[in-house]
């Protein structure tokens, strides 16, 4: 379980964009986090990530405090992060990739297969391909998950994994984080404003004003966060500013 305690974070300039944010995300749950633009939801994920570092408060993994670690050591520990423009690793092989996730050399093609298969991709097609810019968004956010899934982690965070894709790739990755809901032995956190996205989830989160103003179970929460147009549906691949 990933706790974070009376977490707050102010803009260079001063200006408070998370105000004593207290949150648990429980294990084996995919949790959605949600509200308006500017709200502060990317820089929640970004605390978590060990890219920003909170004011005040601190943050517990399985009850160690993890406030103090960065990036890197907060992956050893299992967290992965996937943010809105993934990292596109020129002149790495998907194989090359995912190998480099798992920290194994060598995967069988089964194995491989298995992974990618997973995130609606055919291995035969994919695996020595390169990554770089003749693959689409779509292809780029798949693969990306890949990764996620190489790892074994113990959370994983992914930022408006919607942004930037066609209709077709963002069904399609639907169906990925569906899948991936009945085989959680951690957690996944998905942050999004995106209604389809929002109706595959276990719990919902809405962070607004700079803290945590509703949560709760996400067939309960979600009818009514729509019915009072807390949601952005008109602008669903706008890149937040928080």
């Amino acid at each position: 379980m990933l706790c974070l305690e009376h977490i707050s974070w102010n803009t260079p300039e001063g200006t408070p964009v998370l105000r004593d944010v207290s949150l648990e995300i429980p294990d084996g749950k995919l949790v959605v986090i949600t509200g308006p633009n500017g709200g502060g939801k990317t820089t929640l994920a970004k605390i978590v990530a060990g890219i920003e570092t909170p004011l005040t408060g601190r943050i517990l993994l399985d009850g160690e405090e993890i406030t103090a670690l960065d990036v890197t050591q907060r992956a050893r520990k299992g967290l992965s992060f996937a943010f809105q423009q993934p990292v596109r690793f020129k002149g790495m092989t998907v194989r090359q990739l995912v190998e480099l996730a798992a920290g194994e050399r060598g995967l069988t093609e089964a194995k491989l297969c298995d992974i990618l298969s997973r995130v609606g991709l055919c291995a035969r097609e994919y695996v020595d391909r390169e990554v770089n810019s003749t693959l689409s968004g779509g292809e780029i956010k798949r693969i990306e998950i890949a990764t996620v899934l190489a790892r074994h982690t113990r959370l994983s965070v992914f930022d408006e994994p919607e942004a930037g894709i066609d209709l077709w790739s963002f069904a399609s990755l639907i169906d990925v984080f569906q899948k991936l809901r009945g085989t959680l032995s951690g957690s996944l956190v998905i942050i999004s404003h995106q209604e389809r996205i929002l109706q595959i989830a276990d719990e919902i989160v809405l962070v607004s004003n700079g803290g945590v103003t509703e949560k709760g179970p996400a067939p309960e929460l979600l009818p009514r966060l729509l019915q009072n147009q807390v949601l952005c549906e008109a602008c669903p691949n706008q890149k937040e500013a928080d």
